[in-house]
């Protein structure tokens, strides 16, 4: 569920006109919902409450500071992917002993600095990186708290792109590996190695790959304690699909019943890593038309948003529904909706039945919070879009629109160019 609906034929976010947002702010820009934002983050917390899990916000999905705060206002903790990530994390005042940092390319530089911080625990996807874990806190006088990624070697019924449990991938470690690297603990000193982690990809809308992949997890985890291993943590990844057109996903509380009986008695303590599921339908990506096009083939409805701006449509083939943000009794129309970027795969939607629609309306993307905004760029040197989030009747832009001295910043002409 989400907080986006329409009131008098007028599209609303919480308690505030989508179009009042857009007369201020200008279009395109991203809207957030916090009610949506937090009521997703709840669900997790009350459907997983008998296991206590540290409740980790995968802020790859949306790193925008003021959704980083609201969460870690609400006692999330934070999943990191860089050093970037981790000071914005910071920033947000998150408690450095709630963040997990995973990768597969940390270098030298993020872990220092993730030591330096003294986080929770680094989700190790290959031994070259354990070893340079182990080398940088030697320098440093630290000892770093891991966790090892492990690759279950399960399918995923998800996009080739964001499926990650198996072992054409390039994440996370074999299990034959993985228990090499625990016989072999005396080789790091500098590390605690005292968890697994398992992530088997995202958008994943069944419960029966998760089960699978905690049952061989699980599996695993006792035959290391029986060979007298120690094992502390478990983090379960996150992954959990939202609908963006016809999916049916599995709610927080279907996945709890699903997997909280694989975990019960285990004595772990367990760590998630949700991030789509929080925000994917907590944002909206707002556009305005330009022109309507005919070439007497198709008919093109023109907006001054790009794939530049929401690249899912084009990267993934992905669904995004496409709504007027003021309903028309107009009849519909099936159109190509597509951006001002030059190229053919700068489009949100083909062949989409579209109430008819002129220049000057607002249209809304809907489910864009997740992989949204943390996705663009500055291609055609257009500036990203503003974001702004809502709460009850009040927004406020939380990043502004970036202008042409932003993208021109530490850009010079070399001296020999005359």
């Amino acid at each position: 569920m989400h907080d986006f609906h329409f009131k008098h034929n007028e599209l609303y976010c919480e308690d505030v006109r989508v179009a009042d947002v857009a007369h201020k702010v200008g279009t395109p820009f991203y809207l957030y919902s916090y009610k949506t934002i937090a009521d997703h983050f709840l669900k997790i917390q009350r459907a997983f409450a008998p296991l206590s899990p540290l409740i980790c916000y995968a802020m790859k999905a949306n790193g925008n500071l003021a959704v980083l705060k609201s969460l870690v206002g609400l006692g999330a903790g934070i999943d990191i992917v860089s050093g970037g990530e981790l000071q914005k994390a910071l920033l947000a005042k998150a408690d450095p002993t709630k963040i997990v940092f995973a990768s597969v390319g940390k270098t030298d530089e993020e872990i220092a600095l993730a030591l330096r911080t003294g986080i929770l625990l680094f989700n190790v996807e290959s031994q070259p990186e354990l070893e340079a874990i182990n080398r940088v806190a030697h320098t440093l006088g630290k000892r770093a708290q891991v966790a090892l990624r492990i690759n279950p070697d399960v399918p995923a019924p998800t996009h080739e792109y964001i499926t990650t449990g198996s072992l054409k991938k390039k994440f996370g470690i074999d299990l034959r590996t993985a228990r090499h690297i625990f016989k072999q603990q005396a080789k790091y000193p500098q590390v605690a190695i005292n968890g697994i982690h398992v992530h088997i990809g995202s958008q994943i809308t069944s419960g029966a790959p998760f089960v699978g992949a905690l049952k061989k997890v699980m599996r695993f985890i006792g035959e290391l304690r029986s060979e007298g291993m120690r094992i502390e943590y478990l983090d379960i990844g996150g992954g959990l699909g939202i609908i963006y057109k016809n999916e049916q996903p599995q709610t927080a509380a279907e996945y709890a019943v699903n997997v909280m009986p694989i975990l019960a008695g285990s004595k772990l303590k367990i760590i998630m890593e949700p991030g789509r599921f929080i925000v994917g339908n907590a944002g909206i990506f707002v556009t305005k038309v330009l022109y309507i096009k005919d070439n007497g083939v198709k008919k093109f409805v023109i907006v001054d948003g790009g794939m530049n701006d929401l690249i899912r449509p084009t990267l993934y083939d992905a669904y995004h529904e496409i709504v007027p943000v003021k309903k028309t009794t107009a009849g519909k129309a099936k159109v190509d909706v597509v951006g001002p970027i030059c190229e053919s795969g700068d489009f949100f939607a083909h062949d989409r039945p579209l109430a008819k629609v002129g220049p000057g309306d607002l249209l809304a993307v809907m489910s864009a919070g997740a992989y949204g905004y943390v996705m663009s760029s500055n291609y055609n040197v257009r500036g990203r879009c503003a974001e702004v989030m809502v709460k009850g009747n009040r927004f406020e832009v939380t990043k502004k629109k970036e202008e042409f001295k932003d993208l021109m910043k530490g850009e010079t002409v070399p001296s020999f160019i005359k």
